[in-house]
């Protein structure tokens, strides 16, 4: 240790709340207010990400609902088909969103339009700017959960009032994909990267137990849908929505939040590559 060091004084723990250091974690929302001026003139895509879903309750849940009958749902229950894909669908909602929002539109900004560059001439660092982007993919998520969930409170596909949380775990899927999501979107090249999405998005809306119970698949499809992203947030998503709680959803909620923080993390460490001068 040099005697510089020796002499530096320690920083204290509390040093967070020091007025700059406040205005240096807020660098993000600068970001976020930007990205909601950007889209006050573009509301019907946001609309249409939430409308998919919608329809395919409308069309799977209630029309071929009518058709299924019950099935079985959390803790071995027969329930609802049309309440049972719902839930799955409320998870698939808070997945959609934050996905091609940190894929597609982080990519066009990244490459094409070169907004990051425009933004790192300001205070703002590339933390900051995977951060950023994140907040604004969580505040997507949450919309399109509170709009989804009250659609199924209108049509009477609510058991429970645990489905309360279900707002705050479709925040937490939304975590999940959309750090996932930078750290993809940073590795990408050009638009053909977009089809690897396409395939790990779309196997994983039709089999991670959104339309079918897990007891449906064959022993080793089971075992692999378990691990997949997506089952964890519509095992939680399902099991609020009914009311029946196990010790496995916390083993949901954390797989989703670790795959989050690393998502963020590997972003972060990309753009800093990416966007040094």
């Amino acid at each position: 240790m040099t005697a510089a060091e020796a002499g530096a004084p320690s920083v204290p723990r509390w040093s967070w709340l020091v007025p700059g250091d406040a205005l240096r974690r807020a660098l993000p929302l600068r970001l976020v207010e930007r990205n909601i001026v950007a889209w006050r003139g573009m509301w019907l895509i946001l609309v249409s990400v939430f409308v998919e879903p919608v329809l395919f309750l409308a069309s799977i849940g209630i029309g071929v609902g009518a058709l299924v009958g019950d099935v079985e749902g959390p803790g071995g229950a027969m329930v609802p088909y049309r309440s049972f894909v719902a839930a799955g669908l409320l998870a698939t909602a808070a997945m959609m969103g934050p996905v091609f929002d940190c894929t597609f539109n982080f990519f066009v900004k990244l490459k094409y339009f070169r907004i990051y560059d425009a933004v790192l001439a300001t205070p703002m660092g590339p933390s900051d700017v995977a951060r950023g982007e994140l907040v604004w993919s969580l505040i997507r998520a949450t919309l399109y959960a509170v709009a989804f969930l009250a659609v199924m409170l209108v049509m009477g596909l609510v058991s429970s009032w645990w489905a309360i949380l279900a707002v705050p775990a479709s925040l937490l899927i939304g975590f999940a994909f959309a750090g996932a999501a930078l750290a993809a979107a940073s590795f990408m090249r050009s638009f053909m990267d977009f089809d690897i999405v396409n395939v790990a998005i779309v196997p994983m809306f039709l089999f991670s137990a959104t339309f079918f119970p897990l007891s449906r698949y064959p022993t080793v499809v089971q075992w692999i849908v378990q691990v997949t992203p997506l089952y964890q947030g519509v095992a939680l998503e399902r099991g609020l929505v009914f009311g029946e709680l196990s010790w496995t959803m916390g083993l949901n909620v954390a797989y989703l939040a670790v795959m989050g923080a690393i998502g963020v993390r590997v972003a972060g460490r990309r753009l800093r590559v990416l966007l040094q001068p």
